[in-house]
């Protein structure tokens, strides 16, 4: 429950002092400092300029349109002197070891989102610095002292302005939406920029004349329950500048999956392999991001008719590689062939999550 005066749909709650640091481009920034020979250009880490998919891109990359998660081809295309580089992980996580640890001296209260994002509440902060603009500044410079890197940060009296703020002054720089600029910062927002609301929610909420947090402001909260299930009560709080989760210290993730809704129902075992490969890159890539690894791989098929199936599989050791990840979701979904009728969603999920350096080398296939 969202403390909150509901005639005018303000918060009732203290304010807290919140921080999201979000380091700039950062394996590509990485790769960069390591090989002078690579600044000043765009780079990309990740895939190569025939197959696979970008998991970060340079600024410079950027200016082009690239972007994480394109496709390889598609950005070459968009930026022909794009430079591949392989990603080099356990180097990622060992600086984002190193950047936590200076969050550590400031706040033991640190919820990582990824190698290279983490939200920190300051409210009480250990070197009782009185406000939260002078902590993010000087966590940002010993970041550039330590690593030579690059962090932009955004400040709020909650998750959802921090993080909006962070954006707000990228690359390197920082930003601060005060309890007063929070609701009047929201109101002008396009609905696309909120954090948590994709491309097909976006597309939704613009169907109805939605487009701007003025505008989902001026929706009730029972208009959005309707159309948007539980996210609904959501949006209609940040649509107000309120956002009341907690900074969760050790969040542990348990899964990361990925699925996809076919425009056209599926039941060939090729046609099914052909959609199934993406999502196991995608799911690949968070695993990389969290720097975690999994033991159980489960298989979601939704048919034609919306019934639901899952399968899943468990290994005695931790799927070290892309392509073992790929060849457990290829042999649930042919033990299921034939299937007994059309597919219009598939899902894969690898759960059970540890992390990396618990990964063993070779995984045991057998039955």
């Amino acid at each position: 429950m969202v403390p909150s005066d509901p005639e005018h749909g303000v918060s009732t709650a203290p304010h807290r002092k919140i921080i999201h640091i979000d380091m700039d481009a950062f394996y590509a920034s990485v790769e960069q400092r390591d090989n002078p020979g690579l600044r000043g250009k765009p780079v990309a880490v990740g895939g190569s300029a025939e197959r696979g998919v970008v998991a970060a891109a340079s600024y410079e990359a950027r200016k082009f349109g690239v972007r994480s998660a394109m496709a390889s081809v598609t950005a070459k295309r968009q930026c022909p002197d794009l430079i591949f580089v392989k990603p080099r992980f356990e180097i990622y996580k060992a600086i984002s070891r190193q950047i936590r640890e200076i969050f550590a001296e400031h706040t033991p209260i640190i919820e990582p989102l990824s190698l290279d994002e983490a939200y920190l509440d300051v409210t009480e902060n250990l070197q009782g610095i009185p406000l939260a603009r002078d902590v993010a500044l000087r966590i940002r410079e010993k970041i550039k002292a330590e690593t030579g890197l690059n962090a932009s940060a955004g400040i709020s009296y909650n998750k959802f302005l921090a993080k909006l703020a962070s954006d707000h002054r990228k690359p390197n720089g920082q930003y601060v939406i005060s309890p007063e600029m929070g609701p009047a910062f929201v109101e002008a927002l396009p609905v696309g920029k909120f954090h948590g609301i994709g491309p097909a929610t976006a597309a939704k909420f613009n169907a109805f004349g939605i487009w701007t947090g003025l505008d989902i402001r001026n929706q009730s909260l029972t208009f959005l329950q309707e159309n948007f299930g539980k996210s609904g009560t959501y949006y209609y709080w940040i649509s107000r500048g309120i956002d009341e989760r907690p900074v969760r210290a050790n969040r542990i993730r348990k899964s990361v999956g990925a699925e996809n809704t076919f425009s056209t129902d599926l039941s060939s075992f090729d046609a099914l392999i052909g959609e199934l490969r993406p999502l196991v890159d995608k799911v690949w890539r968070h695993c990389e991001t969290i720097g975690n690894r999994g033991r159980t791989v489960t298989l979601k098929i939704k048919f034609a008719d919306f019934e639901i199936i899952t399968r899943s599989r468990s290994v005695s050791s931790q799927v070290a590689h892309r392509d073992d990840l790929e060849r457990l979701a290829t042999g649930l979904l042919e033990a299921e062939m034939p299937l007994p009728k059309q597919v219009r969603l598939l899902g894969v999920s690898l759960s059970s999550l540890q992390g990396m350096n618990d990964t063993e080398p070779q995984l045991d296939f057998g039955i």
